[in-house]
């Protein structure tokens, strides 16, 4: 093979990131697949933009077909985003015996058996390591390392935006709304923020980590999500005060043949690992049968991360181009997906209420946790605010999600309960 011929679709942050590591490996690529790498052309929205990178003018394209139907192009490799345009070209492009990489967790999560599928039928790789986590190997840590051991749960900090904007609010007491602006200004967010605040993005990663971890297809609308946007700087400082930290949590849990997946945030322990990852890195944290724990840590975005995950694929396929095995590793997934029901879902829950200030509205609310079997690991009953009132602050004992939303019900039919500030899951134990 005398070289390989790559077809970029987008020239954005991460596809210039693309560029430089190709340009600047080229020794390292020589070395790792015995031929050099050369991209031919690159799909672009307007070719007169100026960009972070140079390249020949002959290079840059406006019709995606000069890539995905060029029959001199080996490898595309997809950096555009979107999800129904982009899955059209990148299904075109495998239908033209192409082999695909991608960045891009929106399409993964949404249709990613379906593209995996097409790549197995028509003898095609098709990598996506760079969609969940930025520059951390996890899904080759998952495919590849691990393959031997039976995966029981995978928990993490996969959105960069949500951590930095909690490790501010944590760290520097500073409001929700000035965290948000401040991760926006150095880019960390975007301009309309709902899909990282609201947990979106954390859910779509958690869809690929869990369909590969429990060989299950786990899809979008399986996963429960709760964002960022109404946690408080309190909620925060009586977290630390119980020794948690808060972080927004991808949490994918196999226990028999059933699975959950949620993303919410949660109180965590502050001896865990994960309570002391900050700002925007990412964290995932795997549990295998055999192996025990493992974590993965890194950068979750950046130009050049994403983009060395997406050259590692790169040189995957072309290892495998020499062998002759392009499209042999897509396997698909082992099991029936079964889902938990709310009973069979178990954790332990942070809860605050604002209650009246009188003699026997304790005892009311233990008697609604006791009757449904749920005990207190921690108490703490707080100054009063205004005249009347009190704040209460538990941590219960494991408790099965169904028993706790129970409890959630009756205790906001008390009238002594003015209201339920908040609430959290949480994981491990605190002081």
């Amino acid at each position: 093979m005398e070289s390989i011929s790559v077809g970029l679709l987008g020239l954005g942050t991460v596809g210039s990131g693309v560029v430089k590591v190709i340009e600047n490996h080229q020794d390292k690529l020589m070395h790792q697949i015995g031929c050099p790498v050369s991209i031919k052309k690159v799909l672009v929205k307007d070719v007169n933009k100026p960009r972070a990178v140079e390249l020949k003018p002959e290079m840059l394209t406006t019709n995606v077909d000069d890539i995905i139907s060029n029959p001199e192009i080996d490898v595309v490799v997809e950096v555009m985003g979107g999800v129904e345009e982009t899955r059209k070209h990148l299904l075109t492009a495998l239908r033209n015996k192409k082999h695909v990489v991608t960045a891009n967790k929106d399409l993964m999560a949404v249709y990613g058996s379906e593209l995996l599928s097409v790549a197995a039928e028509n003898g095609c790789d098709l990598f996506y390591e760079a969609s969940v986590g930025g520059g951390i190997p996890i899904i080759r840590g998952l495919v590849d390392g691990l393959a031997s051991d039976r995966i029981t749960k995978i928990i993490g900090i996969v959105n960069g935006t949500t951590n930095y904007i909690l490790t501010k609010m944590t760290k520097e007491r500073i409001a929700y709304e000035d965290a948000l602006k401040k991760a926006q200004e150095l880019g960390f967010a975007e301009a309309d923020p709902t899909a990282d605040v609201e947990g979106l993005d954390a859910a779509r990663k958690m869809v690929i980590l869990a369909t590969l971890g429990f060989s299950m297809e786990v899809d979008l609308e399986d996963v429960k999500v709760t964002g960022i946007s109404n946690i408080s700087e309190e909620d925060l400082q009586y977290a630390k005060r119980l020794g948690y930290t808060m972080k927004l949590i991808g949490i994918a849990q196999r226990d028999g043949e059933k699975v959950e997946v949620s993303v919410q945030p949660t109180l965590i322990s502050d001896s865990h690992p994960l309570a002391s990852v900050n700002d925007e890195f990412n964290a995932v944290y795997v549990y295998g049968e055999a192996v025990g724990q493992t974590m993965f840590y890194g950068p979750g975005a950046g130009s050049l991360p994403t983009a060395t995950a997406i050259v590692s694929d790169l040189v995957a396929v072309m290892k495998n181009m020499r062998l002759g095995v392009n499209g042999k590793n897509i396997v698909a997934p082992q099991y029936e997906k079964k889902l938990k029901e709310p009973h069979e879902i178990y954790s332990k829950y942070f809860l605050r209420l604002l209650v009246k200030d009188e003699v026997g509205v304790f005892s009311n609310i233990t008697t609604i946790f006791s009757q449904h079997g749920v005990s207190f690991e921690k108490i703490l009953q707080l100054p009063v605010k205004e005249k009347g009132e009190a704040e209460i602050v538990l941590v219960t004992h494991q408790a099965s999600l169904k028993d706790y939303e129970d409890i959630l019900v009756k205790l906001r039919d008390l009238k002594s309960v003015h209201e339920i500030k908040s609430s959290y899951r949480v994981e491990g134990n605190g002081n």
